[in-house]
């Protein structure tokens, strides 16, 4: 059983949660952009949390489904038509053989996620599906869905698992959220008025932004003094400051180390909001303890694990 790409779209890619542990070789870690939307909609699906799942762009994908299939869609919302027919988001859907899905319009986020029932059958790469662009390993040879390829699933289905997400679990986009965010290693290293703007004043997401990173445009900062910083370890969601006194944002394929200040890190809950944050959207930040980005992570995890149980539980009411 396989989805066949009749039109690749502008940026389709096999991803999961990242590439751990090759960093201290410099292999960026790659993964999906939004990983609460990945990881809901394995949930529904009933995968392993880890499960790879295509990250698409506007123009999207057009896919061809040769055997009948049970799929989901989380993330932007791109307009999605199975056979003409509008679908949802956050919900399980049911394709039959030679049913074609196609996204018509975007309508609000950047990156919109598909996963199927069982997952895909996709080589790894050091430990990994993930599609790493940058040195073409991962997925299909590290490069992007081209018209025509083939990604095989493991599962199949014959009767339609209708399973829809709560609304109190998905990330609550916007084009201009606040982003709650730690204090960096070097944010002391601003000057007080630098710290107060950029605690008090918007930011606008560039023409600059990718799966790298998003670079904004905003009142300069300024340092404390001139200081030649030696190259330190980054990750995804830490600020740095750059010299022209503007601030870049690393995202999903990030570097494993960078040498400009680093003033703020953006907490894991709060991720999936500014993966779906494209060029013009703007954002401000709300400075937190660690404490309380932990507890962030704590509630969304126990939010999923409810998400599981239930799925299970529903599952099983079907089967009987």
């Amino acid at each position: 059983m396989s989805l066949i790409f009749k039109k690749p779209g502008i940026l389709t890619t096999v991803q999961d949660l990242g590439r751990t542990g090759s960093q201290s070789a410099g292999i960026n870690p790659n993964g999906v952009m939004d990983a609460a939307a990945a990881r809901l909609i394995n949930a529904i699906l009933g995968n392993d949390d880890s499960a790879a799942v295509l990250e698409m762009h506007f123009p999207a994908a057009e896919i061809e489904f040769d055997e009948g299939t049970v799929f989901a869609l989380g993330g932007a919302d791109l307009g999605a038509e199975l056979d003409g027919r509008e679908l949802r988001n956050w919900c399980s859907s049911f394709a039959k053989k030679g049913s074609v899905l196609k996204f018509a319009a975007r309508r609000s986020g950047n990156r919109a996620y598909l996963g199927a029932l069982g997952g895909f059958e996709i080589d790894k790469w050091l430990g990994s599906s993930s599609t790493n662009l940058a040195v073409g390993g991962g997925s299909f040879s590290g490069r992007r869905l081209i018209a025509g390829d083939r990604l095989d699933v493991s599962g199949s289905s014959e009767k339609i698992r209708e399973l829809k997400i709560g609304p109190s679990i998905i990330p609550r986009y916007s084009r201009f959220p606040t982003v709650r965010i730690i204090a960096g290693c070097e944010f002391e290293f601003l000057t007080a008025n630098s710290e107060r703007m950029f605690l008090s004043e918007g930011f606008t997401f560039t023409r600059d932004c990718d799966r790298m990173g998003y670079r904004l445009s905003g009142t300069p900062l300024h340092l404390l003094h001139e200081r030649q910083m030696v190259s330190s370890a980054v990750t995804f969601g830490t600020v740095q400051l750059l010299p022209d006194g503007q601030i870049i944002i690393l995202m999903a394929d990030h570097q494993t180390s960078g040498g400009y200040p680093r003033i703020a890190n953006v907490v894991s809950a709060d991720l999936p909001i500014l993966a779906q944050c494209g060029p013009g959207d703007g954002v401000s930040f709300a400075m937190i303890s660690v404490a309380e980005a932990e507890l962030l992570a704590v509630e969304f995890e126990n939010e999923l694990n409810f998400l599981r149980v239930g799925c299970r539980l529903r599952n099983h009411d079907s089967d009987d």
